[in-house]
């Protein structure tokens, strides 16, 4: 069609929502700038639009539009609901980038802006497929995160959570050893099941082996036979091993037997396995962390400010969760007004 001109007296060509773009324009400005790097958003552009937009105009107008979703809309169930069979899983993991915050000391530890973004991922029994011979799949899923307290956290993701219906324990947590991770879910779904990973419990296992056995061979086998004691939900067993062999005489040796008397109780592998889909790792959160959060914001070089990887971490959640009409309604919220 080529270039359209407008009045200066026409509703467009005033300021809306604070920049003299057009709706669609301004749609496109945001999903280049949480898909990648801002540089990266403006050759995409070019490329597909033939039009030049700055770096630093791919910034602002992604920020304006990622603190407006955040302020404005709340947290909502995405998924159909479980049917009465469904198992509801929640992965929950945090994972870490790199902000602007100014270097802190305290107790002989430096904190260098690291900052901890807590992720949840929920997916239902009946959306997992299992293609013989290949990689189990999970249809559709719905992506929480959040860059802050723990409290920023937990409250809107308990309120998704809680949408999904009073399932007891037909609700299952995906998680690692983090205490606050069992806290939240101890005070808040005491019936739900929760699960250690299974593969952050075997890799204090290797760990400790590591150390501990100078054969090669002997330390595989070794591990080999924990491994399917864990799975037949015998730690006890595994932590009178290590004690048996003197593994208590090392720093590893300790670390792992108190971790799996702390986590004991959400060790149950043999029983976790007949449930659901049989899941007993945190793989799918992980990966959503991966994909949603690191796959963006810890490109090389990137330092971000809290509000900025907040608007970010919201754009990225909100395309995941295939809700983004949301951020359509936002950008055409004035323009429609003054149209």
């Amino acid at each position: 069609m080529g270039k359209v001109t407008i009045r200066t007296n026409h509703p467009f060509s005033a300021k809306r929502n604070g920049y003299h773009i057009s709706p669609f324009l301004q749609e496109l400005i945001v999903y280049a700038g949480q898909l990648d790097c801002y540089a990266g958003g403006s050759k995409v552009l070019r490329k597909f639009t033939d039009i030049q937009v700055s770096d630093a105009q791919i910034f602002r107008v992604t920020n304006t539009y990622g603190d407006r979703l955040l302020q404005e809309t709340e947290p909502q169930r995405t998924l159909p609901p479980p049917t009465q069979n469904d198992i509801v899983y929640i992965g929950v993991d945090g994972s870490m980038i790199l902000t602007r915050e100014k270097e802190k000391q305290e107790n002989n530890k430096v904190d260098k802006g690291w900052k901890e973004v807590k992720l949840c991922r929920i997916f239902k029994s009946s959306d997992c497929l299992h293609p013989k011979g290949k990689q189990g799949i999970i249809k559709q899923s719905q992506y929480f995160a959040s860059l802050g307290t723990l409290k920023e956290f937990t409250d809107p993701a308990s309120d998704i959570i809680d949408s999904y219906g009073m399932l007891k324990n037909r609700l299952v947590f995906l998680c690692d050893g983090a205490s606050w991770i069992r806290n939240w879910i101890a005070d808040n779904y005491p019936e739900a099941i929760s699960i250690l990973d299974y593969f952050h419990a075997c890799e204090y296992l290797y760990k400790f082996a590591e150390i501990f056995f100078t054969d090669k061979m002997e330390k595989e086998i070794w591990c080999k036979q924990q491994e399917q004691l864990l799975k037949q939900s015998k730690v006890s067993d595994v932590i009178a091993e290590i004690e048996k062999i003197g593994g208590t005489k090392i720093e590893e040796g300790l670390k792992v037997i108190n971790y799996y008397k702390n986590n004991a109780d959400r060790m149950d592998y043999k029983r976790y396995r007949q449930i659901g889909c049989g899941i007993i790792g945190s793989g799918s959160v992980e990966s959503a962390h991966r994909t949603v959060i690191q796959k963006r914001m810890k490109l090389s070089g990137q330092r971000w400010s809290k509000k900025g990887a907040k608007a970010i971490i919201t754009l990225r959640t909100t395309d995941q969760n295939l809700q983004w009409n949301n951020v359509i309604g936002l950008v055409r919220k004035e323009f429609v007004a003054a149209a």
